[in-house]
């Protein structure tokens, strides 16, 4: 026990990051729910938006979700009309991925809702303190970045 209180002063801020996501993950997910998506397809949906075609290992890169869990999300999404899958033209190996009208549509209902709703949770900082928490997260990503 000596060794982790005296060694340790990281714990507290690791185990704070981990509630702080959590918590927000929970804010953001109940409302998205409430928009009839699941987190993961509002994830897909708001990266798929206004963008070209993009492929599998493209999305997986700009996502949270894991690569072991895309495919099926995706194929859900295929078989909801969210997504179209094409050919790629540049390589027969891989497809790409593209909102369909239905797709762009959510997209265009959800998003901007969306954020008024983190809006919300995030105005209560003053722009000092919004600054702040940005130079923070920047600097603790930094560390472990090699």
């Amino acid at each position: 026990m000596y060794y982790i209180s005296t060694h340790m002063n990281f714990l507290p801020i690791v185990k704070e990051l981990a509630r702080t996501y959590q918590e927000f993950e929970a804010y953001s997910s109940a409302h998205i729910r409430g928009l009839g998506l699941l987190p993961v397809q509002f994830d897909v949906i708001a990266t798929l938006a206004n963008q070209p075609p993009m492929t599998y290992k493209q999305l997986g890169e700009k996502t949270l979700i894991s690569k072991s869990s895309l495919t099926g999300v995706v194929e859900r999404m295929v078989q909801k009309g969210f997504i179209t899958i094409l050919e790629n033209p540049d390589d027969a190996r891989s497809h790409l991925l593209k909102l369909t009208v239905k797709g762009q549509n959510i997209f265009e209902k959800a998003f901007p809702g969306h954020l008024e709703h983190l809006e919300l949770a995030f105005k209560k900082l003053s722009k000092s303190q919004m600054k702040e928490v940005e130079e923070s997260l920047k600097t603790l990503k930094s560390i472990f970045i090699s």
